[in-house]
């Protein structure tokens, strides 16, 4: 399932997710732009390798751009190609805006990088020997989603199924499915060499925002709320 929109309107202007979208399509940009070579030893500076992250392997040879702890926050900006980059911005879009919206513009900042942080963490904690880099923000967009599905499950989403076409589902049903299946992607994907989706970062920060949510949503703002009909506001 593609999702395409919510019926979740909103009422602050989602600043921090635009920005958020627009730093990563300009950091894919500029990475795109690199001569191949180049391009590798971007991605080896600045995404999150889990034997640096630990410590438990010396930097590559070509160099250390910063501190491997910091590669948590910036391999969070940089994604392995035009799908990778789409599919989650799309992502960040239908969900995002709403999650802001329950908690103003900073806390929404401290939680979505907290939530991808921690997603990282849990990818890296699977094999923390590892040499091959993490990128991407899925973490942090599982985040999103995991305090979404516990405060708008009953949100309409139009998703596009194949063989169906659009159709409008609830939140609760697409996420859920969606958890269902890194779930059972992270199972078969245990014990394989190699690069590949980081399901276990996808797990970890769709369990840190649920586990986070109540601590950095306004205090009005309900768990399981009704849906709200409305038309497509937000």
């Amino acid at each position: 399932m593609i999702p395409l929109h919510d019926d979740n309107p909103t009422e602050l202007t989602p600043v921090v997710t635009i920005a958020t979208i627009a730093a990563c399509v300009l950091v894919f940009f500029y990475q795109a732009s690199l001569p191949a070579s180049s391009g590798e030893t971007f991605v080896f500076q600045y995404g999150a390798i889990p034997a640096l992250v630990f410590g438990e392997a010396d930097p590559p040879e070509m160099g250390v751009a910063i501190p491997a702890y910091a590669t948590l926050l910036t391999s969070m900006f940089l994604h392995g190609g035009w799908m990778h980059l789409i599919g989650n911005m799309l992502y960040l879009w239908v969900f995002g805006n709403n999650i802001e919206d329950v908690m103003g513009h900073a806390k929404y900042v401290v939680f979505y990088l907290t939530c991808g942080i921690l997603a990282a963490l849990s990818h890296a904690l699977t094999d923390p020997s590892s040499a091959i880099p993490m990128v991407g923000a899925s973490g942090a967009i599982s985040g999103v989603l995991g305090a979404y599905v516990l405060l708008f499950p009953r949100a309409r989403v139009l998703v596009m199924m194949p063989g169906l076409g659009a159709t409008r589902v609830a939140a609760g049903f697409v996420l859920g499915m969606w958890f269902v299946m890194q779930l059972l992607s992270g199972g078969m994907s245990i014990g394989s060499e190699g690069g590949g989706v980081a399901f276990f970062a996808h797990i970890g920060g769709f369990l840190a925002g649920m586990a986070l949510i109540g601590l950095f949503k306004r205090p009005d703002v309900p768990f399981f709320a009704p849906a709200r009909r409305g038309g497509w506001e937000d």
